[in-house]
């Protein structure tokens, strides 16, 4: 079911995992700090694992500006699969933007953004994306938001 205001699910990325026993915290459900985690995980298969498991080149060189999060719901204790979905606000020379939803099939426990910038690690400053970053990036931009 398409959800209000988000891409098409060709646009997005989907990330699931199962929670671990170590996430919850004392209050029975999963600590806020983990959830940063989830969504650092769901970046590293996007730019990293998915595409060195097609034979493509991963997109390296890259660092994250700023986080947003908002908490919607407790995320409680569950055998069930949660996932991140994960796709492209909006896309420049030198930056993007990510949004996600932390979720299962019924429930949105968070929504966040974050915004990266493109980084020459050996050169200690910013760049600009290559052709080729731009064009993995633009994968998962829906075409309203180009």
């Amino acid at each position: 079911m398409q959800r209000k205001n988000l891409p098409p699910a060709d646009f997005r990325h989907v990330y699931e995992f199962h929670l671990r026993f170590g996430d919850i915290d004392s209050q029975g459900h999963v600590n806020n700090v983990k959830f940063l985690g989830y969504l650092e995980d769901a970046r590293l298969e996007m730019f990293h694992g998915d595409p060195v498991r097609k034979g493509e080149q991963p997109v390296r060189g890259m660092v994250i500006a700023r986080h947003e999060i908002d908490y919607k719901l407790p995320l409680l204790p569950t055998v069930n699969p949660i996932r991140v979905e994960t796709w492209v606000t909006e896309a420049r020379a030198a930056s993007f933007k990510l949004a996600y939803e932390v979720r299962d099939d019924e429930n949105v426990y968070a929504t966040a953004t974050s915004t990266l910038v493109a980084f020459d690690v050996e050169g200690n400053r910013l760049r600009r994306w290559t052709p080729q970053e731009r064009e993995f990036i633009g994968r998962y931009l829906a075409p309203a938001d180009r």
